[in-house]
């Protein structure tokens, strides 16, 4: 499997990465707040910390749903976490055109789930030079990724994350195969675990989707065991004000023994 080297540390090697975050920029306070603490606890608990929120969220259940600040608005405060906190910025884009102003940015172009499939995104993020991590889509076997990474590669860039995050089950509600995190793996690519998209529940209510934040600590713990090289959380100081994906979002104040507990099962693992 290979490595992905980000500024000092090294993705998919003997460390633990942790991608974690609002769901979206509501506010410079919220981010500020979480990208500190979150910050700090992957710094004590000897964890790979990447910062994660996105500037817009446009695959919300209804038009009147809140999706973000914009793509200027949230690149700026994008880079004011970056400058202010020194970490690195993982974000996703949602048009081709998005691409290279991102990059500007951000560490790492994240492609959604549902966008998993569109060539032309995969292509125009690939070609920024930075690395895309693909959300493997709720609809797709594990080894469907290849083709996804195939046209990354294609366009010349060979710096590739899979993220696992549940397969669709039914109506309103999603299920982990942890045999995925082996499947691709085995394809060649570190492979993350999406905790806390992992236990939503799409369009639970009704006009928008709830969760069951409850269950993503005891899916992270499985999906660490089963060799996931790195995972991603939506974490918010209060989840149950959040404007999008409270119902499955961590509390800051639960981070830490969270993280620590994933860590501990990475180095028994590893």
């Amino acid at each position: 499997m290979k490595t992905v080297t980000l500024n000092n540390f090294e993705i998919g090697g003997k460390k633990l990465t942790i991608f974690a975050g609002p769901c979206v920029i509501e506010n410079e306070d919220v981010i500020f707040e979480t990208a500190a603490g979150l910050k700090q606890i992957c710094l004590k608990l000897g964890i790979n910390y990447v910062f994660k929120a996105s500037y817009d969220k446009a695959n919300r259940s209804s038009i009147q749903s809140f999706r973000g600040l914009g793509l200027k608005r949230g690149l700026e405060l994008l880079a004011a976490v970056k400058k202010e906190f020194n970490v690195p910025i993982v974000t996703d884009i949602h048009l081709p055109e998005e691409a290279q102003e991102v990059a500007e940015v951000a560490d790492i172009l994240q492609i959604p789930a549902f966008l998993c499939r569109q060539t032309d995104i995969l292509v125009a993020a690939a070609k920024t030079g930075k690395i895309v991590n693909i959300k493997k889509g709720q609809f797709l076997a594990p080894n469907q990724i290849t083709s996804l990474a195939q046209k990354v590669i294609e366009s010349g860039n060979e710096q590739i994350l899979i993220t696992e995050r549940g397969t669709t089950f039914g109506y309103n509600n999603l299920i982990t195969d942890m045999r995925a995190i082996k499947i691709i793996q085995d394809l060649g690519y570190p492979t993350f675990f999406d905790a806390t998209h992992s236990v939503q529940l799409p369009g639970g209510h009704g006009t928008s989707s709830s969760g069951e934040r409850e269950f993503a600590p005891i899916l992270a713990n499985a999906a660490v065991g089963a060799g996931a090289k790195g995972l991603f959380f939506e974490v918010h100081p209060n989840p149950t004000e959040a404007m999008c994906d409270g119902d499955n979002m961590i509390p800051l104040t639960e981070a830490e023994k969270l993280f620590s507990i994933c860590n501990q099962i990475f180095k028994v693992v590893n």
